[in-house]
């Protein structure tokens, strides 16, 4: 749909960047895109094209995906009717994914608002504009990919050299001015070693990370480049099982299950993060291995606690030959059952509820039509978006 002659073309100018390095800075990369489409649109002012003051930066997120705020904003003003044009400086500015993006054009098409890119012209309103704007997204994708293979690469390469490739700070090391080494921080080094000493003691992931709190340690504390203050959060059952489990406090590294001499050192005896291992399988927890649903429990991964908002967990207890199965608060079970009012629930009662229930929808004849109408109408969006 194209807007009638003489009409004022509010003009919305999105920008983004994949990194936030550089954009502490006075007149960073951001700031250069805005200025490129306030030239362009200044240079269509007799067209009518104005340039709204709103500004829809995102700074720091991916164009593979589509969870960016201002992007989100943005679509939620082009829905409300207050945009008329959306202009970026390229064209892989707005997405680098031609679904991501396909489906961004057709949310533009249906509120007959305009894309422009200021450095690659086209109209979307003809079937060449389009064409040559998917050309242009396909490749953006494929550069995005190549980028993304030769990342992997690169962070394998490193790893069979036993190179620290980045990521979140560890209990019991700080990195090197550069970034790029592990250095040992003695204090936290035993600390560490403590805590491997205390699992092997209670055998017991919470009453560790209780004993833990009790004396007022922490995850690992650190400043970021930018200065903010990260980390430094009570242990639960969670983050303490990726501590024991975390071959690098062995002076190894860790890449997709193979594990390479590091050029670190380590802090903790082979021997002693082997018996921690062992234990950890013994209790219940295989690093990450899928869990089975033994026990048939209807409502599993499904269930929530409603004070915690915390997602409940199916266990049972044993008395004799009679099993009693419950869903546990996982809140509860990380933190503490003080913590949480409701704590378990027994899972007979609470599953033949929700069967009972199903059932009833299911003999309401009304129901069951609007729900299928719903089913329906859904699958038919799915198909228009593809």
């Amino acid at each position: 749909m194209k807007k009638p002659l003489g009409r004022k073309l509010r003009c919305a100018i999105y920008t983004r960047k994949s990194t936030e390095e550089g954009l502490d800075m006075e007149f960073n990369s951001l700031d250069a895109q805005r200025e490129a489409a306030e030239a362009y649109i200044a240079s269509q002012k007799h067209e009518g094209w104005t340039c709204l003051p709103d500004r829809y930066d995102d700074g720091g997120f991916s164009g593979g995906s589509m969870d960016r705020p201002a992007l989100r904003r943005l679509l939620t003003d082009v829905e409300a009717g207050r945009v008329d044009a959306v202009v970026v400086y390229k064209v892989d500015r707005l997405s680098r994914s031609l679904l991501d993006f396909s489906r961004i054009i057709g949310s533009l098409d249906e509120q007959g608002v305009t894309f422009v890119s200021v450095t690659q012209q086209f109209n979307t309103t003809t079937s060449m504009g389009r064409l040559t704007l998917n050309i242009l997204l396909s490749f953006a994708q494929f550069e995005r990919e190549t980028i993304a293979e030769r990342t992997r690469d690169k962070m394998s390469a490193a790893r069979r050299k036993g190179k620290w490739i980045g990521g979140s700070p560890l209990l019991g090391y700080d990195l090197d001015p550069n970034g790029t080494r592990l250095l040992v921080n003695e204090a936290e080094a035993a600390q560490v070693r403590s805590i491997f000493d205390l699992y092997r003691e209670t055998e017991s992931l919470l009453e560790t990370a209780r004993e833990l709190n009790r004396r007022g340690w922490t995850a690992k504390r650190w400043v970021t480049r930018a200065g903010p203050e990260r980390g430094g959060k009570p242990f639960t059952k969670g983050t303490l099982f990726a501590l024991l489990t975390n071959a690098t406090h062995t002076g190894k590294v860790d890449f997709r299950g193979t594990v390479y001499p590091g050029e670190h050192t380590g802090i903790v005896d082979e021997a002693v993060w082997e018996r921690v291992q062992r234990l950890l399988r013994r209790n219940g927890r295989a690093g990450g291995q899928a869990v089975r649903n033994k026990y048939g429990a209807l409502l599993s991964g499904l269930l929530r606690c409603a004070p915690c908002d915390a997602a409940m967990t199916h266990t049972y207890s044993q008395k004799g030959d009679r099993r009693y199965r419950y869903y546990v608060c996982g809140h509860a079970r990380q933190h503490g059952w003080e913590t949480c009012p409701t704590k378990s629930i027994p899972a007979q009662e609470i599953e033949r509820f929700v069967v009972e229930r199903i059932r009833a929808i299911g003999t309401d004849p009304k129901l069951t039509a609007e729900v299928l109408a719903k089913v329906r109408s859904e699958t038919r969006a799915r198909m228009d978006v593809l």
